[in-house]
């Protein structure tokens, strides 16, 4: 194959994914790539993606790419994935995770979450930044965002707002490292499953899914195995306030995973430590312990639509 072409959203942090990940298969491979942007669902629809489909609706155009041979390899960001992958495609390759956090952007100087004033204006995109605050401060006014980051950046201004919750991994891609205000424990706000991690997808039945391991980092490979695990187990909702992260710390894999209501109201929420090698069961676990602390309750009602 003379060049690899890669399917990847048309913004400019995907793009910058999909630039890296072709250094990388040309570093390991000696391939030359081609970039392939697509227009996806999640891109072109206006208001809540939950409502819509959830966050796979930037996901289905790209994989219908693999499919039907206009490309070669995908690149998504992990967090974007449902649990569940076509059966035809795999998830082949997970690059060195970035910074998995959530970032405060601030207009003030020197702000941290714990220290905006009460009713400050907080926007955000994400159902789970969303919830996890209204938990940890009731007291601020959660204003709903879409967009690319830099719309996002721009109003934070526009809208008058105080502050901004973005994954730090897309800050950090785009030389906006200096935005960036308090990078957030996973204490106060646990990340998405998959966040600051990418994921490289094939077709199954061809030679190049397993020659894509070469630009695996294997660590990476078996925390985002665990969050994902832990996502199937709940029943592979990527559209609802579900956060998990796995760490591997002096040879052991914690995992921490959380079920939500929208509100902040309720929360479930348990964490195991485990042998890194079994990370699927690890996170399955966790998610059965999720469950039975009272996530099932919330993820029922989030499917019946009550409050």
């Amino acid at each position: 194959m003379s060049v690899l072409r890669i399917a990847t959203r048309g913004s400019d942090l995907a793009l910058w994914q999909a630039r890296h990940v072709g250094d990388l298969l040309a570093g390991a491979l000696g391939v030359k790539t081609e970039i392939v942007p697509l227009n996806t669902a999640g891109d072109r629809l206006r208001g809540s993606l939950a409502k819509q489909g959830g966050k796979g609706l930037y996901v289905a155009e790209i994989e219908e790419a693999l499919l039907d041979g206009r490309a070669d390899v995908a690149v998504h960001s992990a967090k974007d994935l449902p649990a569940a992958s076509h059966p035809d495609l795999a998830l082949a390759a997970f690059p060195e995770r970035a910074d998995p956090r959530d970032a405060l952007v601030a207009r003030a100087g020197g702000a941290t979450l714990a220290a905006l004033p009460r009713g400050a204006r907080v926007g955000t995109g994400s159902a789970r930044r969303a919830a996890q605050l209204r938990r940890l401060r009731a007291d601020l006014e959660v204003v709903p965002l879409r967009g690319n980051v830099g719309t996002r950046l721009a109003k934070l201004e526009r809208l008058g707002l105080d502050a901004l919750l973005l994954a730090a991994a897309g800050l950090d891609r785009l030389g906006l490292s200096q935005r960036i205000a308090e990078r957030i424990a996973p204490e106060s706000l646990l990340p998405a499953a998959g966040q600051g991690a990418l994921a490289v997808q094939a077709r199954r039945d061809t030679a190049l899914a397993g020659e894509l391991v070469a630009i695996s980092h294997p660590e990476t490979a078996l925390r985002i195995a665990a969050e994902r695990a832990f996502l199937r187990e709940l029943g592979g909702d990527c559209n609802v306030p579900v956060a998990a992260l796995a760490t591997i710390e002096a040879g052991r894999l914690r995992l921490r995973g959380l079920v939500i209501a929208p509100d902040g109201s309720r929360e479930a929420r348990s964490e195991l430590s485990a042998t890194p090698e079994t990370a699927e069961r690890a996170g399955t676990e966790v998610a059965r312990r999720v469950l039975a602390d009272g996530g099932d309750a919330i993820l029922a009602a989030l499917r019946s639509g009550a409050p």
